[in-house]
């Protein structure tokens, strides 16, 4: 289904330690955990994080020191994260805007991150083209999806979402995952280097709050994770 409306409309539970979220909210650790084996310092570099809804990894950005932008359609999502950064201390711009349309100049950002969009909105490729637009040259995009298979569509939808309510069901439509080779032609077309893509495979997982902890490293089969840079000119 891609029901996007769902992240306003459960905007209030984003922040729950066992709700709507929870699974989307243990993504976060090894994302950036991905994200650092290309990034070790984060420290004043400039970020956009697009399709933030109410801001996990926004936050956990701007707490490794990076100056964050958020950007996100989910109107109910952006005031949750506004009003969380703040309760937390932390200065994070969240702004209103789609991720095919950035409302920024281009050369903007030392990075752009993307986790959990790729697979909902429906000109992928036009997000990455804008994440290229946005970067400075050596500009790193980070980013997650999900493999288009039988398999991906068992774990995401039938396990996931079907059995086990760890995703509110309608959250993904299959057809919309997209293949590594996808992926990769996409990347290439928009002038992004050869990207590095790993895998995310579960070590562990919680039934009280139905998430499953992940780790980088294993096969591309479900859900992989990609980092690729804007060539420098010499």
């Amino acid at each position: 289904m891609n029901n996007l409306q769902q992240y306003d409309l459960l905007a209030k539970d984003w922040w729950a330690e066992v709700g709507p979220f929870a699974a989307l909210r243990d993504l976060c650790e090894p994302r950036l955990a991905f994200a650092r084996s290309f990034v070790p310092d984060w420290k004043g570099l400039k970020v956009c994080d697009v399709g933030c809804g109410g801001g996990f990894a926004s936050e956990a950005l701007a707490r490794e020191g990076a100056e964050v932008t958020g950007v996100d359609i989910a109107k109910q999502a952006l005031a949750v994260a506004r009003d969380h950064a703040a309760a937390s201390g932390l200065s994070i711009n969240y702004q209103f805007a789609s991720a095919e349309n950035l409302p920024f100049d281009d050369a903007s950002f030392d990075v752009v991150a993307c986790f959990d969009v790729l697979e909902h909105v429906p000109d992928f490729a036009q997000v990455v083209r804008e994440a290229r637009r946005v970067l400075r040259p050596g500009g790193l995009f980070l980013f997650d999806t999900q493999n288009r298979n039988p398999l991906s569509s068992f774990v995401m939808i039938t396990l996931l979402e079907n059995l086990l309510g760890a995703v509110p069901k309608g959250t993904h439509d299959p057809r919309m995952f997209i293949k590594p080779d996808e992926m990769r032609e996409s990347l290439a077309s928009a002038g992004f280097a050869p990207p590095t893509l790993v895998g995310l495979r579960p070590i562990g997982v919680s039934l009280r709050r139905k998430a499953a902890r992940l780790k980088p490293g294993g096969p591309l089969w479900v859900v992989y994770a990609g980092a690729a840079r804007v060539p420098v000119a010499i």
